[in-house]
């Protein structure tokens, strides 16, 4: 088992590769970012509408976790039968998925229309500790046992 994490702008790639001791970490970020960090390796890919999200899908495999805050790469993720987890700690389901790409896209309806939409809220420790609660029970979900 592998973990990817998209790394453009997500805030736990150190905790993250932190709680990954002992499996495979790749951060995948575009030409825009620069990650590198001791206990992963970074795959960067050029920029383009999605080009981070197609390359970690068709790197990973079956039972591979990706953390990202992308619906769209959680679906292909799962589609992929991967786990994904998104930076507060919310594990991406079947059950959950098609709502929330739905959610995205009316919240991409509103902008187009001239809309607004509110934004990211300040990080929380609270959402750290959700995030290595929801990615330890992964980890331990697929971790073969003895």
């Amino acid at each position: 088992m592998k973990i990817w994490i998209d790394a453009d702008g997500c805030p736990v790639v150190d905790l993250t590769i932190r709680l990954s001791k002992g499996y495979e970490v790749f951060l995948v970020c575009d030409t825009a970012h620069q990650f590198n960090r001791e206990g992963a390796t970074t795959i960067t890919i050029g920029q383009g509408a999605d080009a981070v999200d197609f390359a970690i899908v068709n790197r990973m495999a079956p039972g591979d976790i990706v953390v990202t805050q992308d619906y769209g790469l959680a679906a292909l993720a799962l589609a992929r039968n991967g786990r994904a987890v998104d930076q507060n700690g919310r594990i991406f389901t079947n059950e959950n998925i098609d709502f929330l790409l739905h959610t995205r896209h009316v919240g991409q309806e509103i902008r187009r229309a001239g809309g607004r939409t509110k934004g990211p809220k300040k990080r929380t420790r609270q959402e750290d500790v959700a995030f290595e609660q929801s990615f330890k029970g992964l980890l331990a979900e697929t971790t073969p046992h003895s």
